[in-house]
């Protein structure tokens, strides 16, 4: 069965493309917004990746002079 989820905003390109080349997911336009289709465990494994980035991105915000 597959399902959809949401993306949110914030998500670079060059994640999106990693996402969606590593995981068997695939990229739909809505009227509502990008979303993911996928099997649950597809799209499981590509929001910890999502959250991953994310959480690298807020950390570069809060110490921009840090390199990682």
């Amino acid at each position: 069965m597959l399902y959809e989820m949401r993306l949110p905003p914030g998500i670079t390109h060059t994640t999106m493309a990693e996402i969606i080349e590593k995981y068997e997911v695939e990229l739909i336009q809505t009227d509502d917004g990008p979303v993911l289709r996928g099997e649950m465990e597809e799209l499981e494994m590509a929001r910890d990746r999502i959250l991953e980035s994310l959480r690298e991105r807020i950390e570069e915000l809060e110490n921009p002079g840090s390199q990682s």
